[in-house]
C-alpha cells in the first residue's frame, strides 16, 4: 500500500524555516527552482506573507 505525501518544513534542506526545501521535497522538485519562485512572487506582492504564513502553519518533520 502507497504511503500518503504529507507536507512538513525540512530539516535537512533550509535556509531560513525550510519551507522552500519541504515544498520541494513535496512535489520532488529541485529546492532551487522553489526559491526561485518564491522569490519572483515576493517580488511581485504577497510572497513574503505566504512564506510567513507557510512558516507558522507547517509543521516540522519529526523523523
Amino acid at each position: 500500500m502507497e504511503e500518503k505525501k504529507k507536507l512538513y518544513k525540512s530539516r535537512i534542506d533550509n535556509k531560513i524555516c525550510g519551507v522552500c526545501g519541504g515544498l520541494a521535497e513535496y512535489f520532488d522538485v529541485d529546492s532551487t527552482l522553489v526559491r526561485l519562485a518564491m522569490v519572483i512572487v515576493g517580488l511581485w506582492g504577497p510572497g513574503i506573507i505566504l512564506y510567513i504564513i507557510a512558516a507558522i502553519i507547517m509543521p516540522d518533520k519529526i523523523s
